[in-house]
């Protein structure tokens, strides 16, 4: 009798083992809440009325908030993204020139629940200027350049497919006194961009070919130009399509009538090479040529 009621006990006690056994583990994770009042602004840097894309550092100020939201999943636009937890970032774009980004924030709620706010922005980036060349330009501040006339193809001209000057190339002093005493002035600002300024005493030297550009007419001489004012250039990778044994491979653009000690009709710019205290620029002239110019620090 007694073993009888032990095979029942043992035999409840198992099935009890069973069916604990089978049951599933249930787990709670909470109401699921998605974030509301989801509001996004983007502030570019530098924003004003003649600047309307910024100041070409490139920087977006983020905020974004919600109620209920954990985290913040944030796609710039521009293959990067990230995850904030405050809502609030700044973000450097940092493809040079305009670009046009769509921002997307995914706010995430309990649960993984997601509310998505989108914004569309425009973002100059201006090109950064390798170091060296800011440093030769400006000194680190400001730098007055002038004629390198005692110099052999101070003034020069050549094929255009070619990076140096083929056709002609100035002795030392030979060409207008008016290209000899213009001052060049490179300067950087906080934001390491660099400006000119020309003081051609009154007139600059055109080439023939040029004159009509500046709104004169005539051959090679000197005419009275307006030079402009000072000028923000725009920097930029060469696209002479230069090897690195021809050229630095850097060029930049002079705004206006592109003049700086003589005038050839083209306002961009290559630097072929420079040290501490000498340039020498090419650039595309009216005429389809390359004209080149050779400048020193002045003493």
């Amino acid at each position: 009798m007694r073993n009888n009621i032990k095979k029942y006990a043992i035999i409840i006690l198992a099935i009890i083992v069973g069916i604990t056994s089978c049951k599933k583990d249930e787990f709670s994770f909470g109401d699921l809440k998605a974030p509301t009042d989801l509001t996004l602004t983007a502030t570019v840097e530098g924003v004003d009325a003649t600047n309307p894309n910024g100041n070409g550092t490139g920087k977006v100020a983020i905020v974004t908030t919600a109620n209920n939201s954990l985290t913040y999943n944030i796609d710039y636009g521009d293959g990067t993204k990230e995850v904030v937890s405050s809502g609030t970032v700044t973000h450097k774009y940092s493809n040079p020139g305009l670009g046009t980004y769509t921002i997307t924030v995914n706010a995430v709620g309990t649960g993984g629940s997601i509310s998505t706010i989108s914004k569309t922005v425009s973002v100059f980036v201006a090109f950064e200027i390798p170091a060296p060349i800011i440093a030769a330009l400006t000194n680190g501040s400001s730098r007055i350049w002038i004629t390198d006339n005692n110099a052999q193809d101070h003034f020069g001209v050549g094929a255009s497919n070619l990076f140096f000057p083929n056709y002609y190339g100035a002795t030392p002093n030979t060409r207008e006194a008016c290209a000899y005493d213009d001052e060049i002035t490179f300067s950087k600002d906080a934001l390491n961009r660099i400006s000119m300024s020309v003081d051609n005493k009154g007139a600059s030297m055109s080439i023939g070919a040029a004159t009509s550009f500046y709104g004169f007419s005539g051959g090679d001489g000197c005419y009275p130009i307006n030079t402009g004012g000072t000028k923000l250039l725009i920097f930029s990778d060469a696209t002479s399509g230069s090897t690195s044994g021809q050229s630095s491979q850097i060029q930049f653009k002079v705004p206006g009538n592109g003049i700086i000690n003589f005038g050839t009709g083209g306002v961009t710019y290559e630097i072929i090479s420079y040290t501490a205290t000498t340039m020498y620029l090419r650039n595309i002239g009216a005429d389809g040529n390359a004209w080149y110019q050779k400048l020193k620090v002045k003493p």
